[in-house]
């Protein structure tokens, strides 16, 4: 079969990189993200400007930049799996102009378990490892298994910032989520269970979307 073109929506802490990641390795994918297409691309001329511009002055990188930067990535690879764009029914709309899209999945999350995922997470300050203080904690706690560094939380990654990107992401993106659903594009993954159980469901609907 060809190479999937997948959009994966989802709040923070639903999976979508791991799940990404899964797409790119079953598929020989490109990932595309926003910002990962930004930084690969900042000193691309667009209509608005270079984003170099906008990421220097610290300031919001604005829609028409966004879309043409995301355009070119997309164009340049063979399938993609997209996450992270689009953050608003604008860029949905342009999205739909350059790319045909062989499946739209939403990874569904229970917001309590979003904030235990988010809130529990801790890397390593010296080497940067990944722990979970409950799926996946460290031999012993505070410790960095792979170096004996200390285990830090990052500044987002505490149960009030948390709560603030959980709300950010329900007024910008779940517009985007009804655009699709009203369109009859949206397939609904649950996103509850384990890495290989959310794989599995989102396996079988790209199988059956392409």
């Amino acid at each position: 079969m060809s190479q999937p073109n997948v959009l994966l929506l989802g709040p923070p802490g639903a999976g979508k990189g791991t799940q990404s990641s899964n797409v790119v390795d079953e598929y020989g994918v490109d990932h595309v993200t926003t910002g990962d297409a930004l930084r690969a691309n900042k000193d691309m001329e667009t209509a608005h400007g270079a984003p170099r511009e906008y990421m220097e002055a610290g300031e919001l990188v604005p829609d028409p930049v966004v879309n043409e930067i995301v355009q070119a990535a997309i164009e340049a690879a063979d399938g993609f799996v997209l996450d992270g764009y689009p953050r608003n029914i604008a860029q949905a709309e342009y999205l739909d102009g350059i790319a045909d899209l062989d499946l739209v999945a939403l990874l569904e999350v229970p917001r309590e378990e979003l904030i235990a995922r988010l809130s529990g997470r801790r890397i390593c300050a010296d080497c940067g490892a990944n722990y979970h203080v409950e799926f996946d904690p460290p031999a012993k706690a505070g410790v960095c298994d792979r170096c004996g560094g200390d285990l830090v939380q990052r500044d987002d990654d505490d149960e009030e910032t948390v709560e603030e990107r959980l709300d950010v992401f329900a007024a910008n993106t779940r517009p985007v989520v009804e655009y699709y659903d009203e369109a009859g594009e949206l397939v609904r993954i649950d996103g509850e269970g384990s890495p290989e159980e959310v794989w599995t469901g989102l396996h079988e609907e790209i199988e059956a979307a392409t």
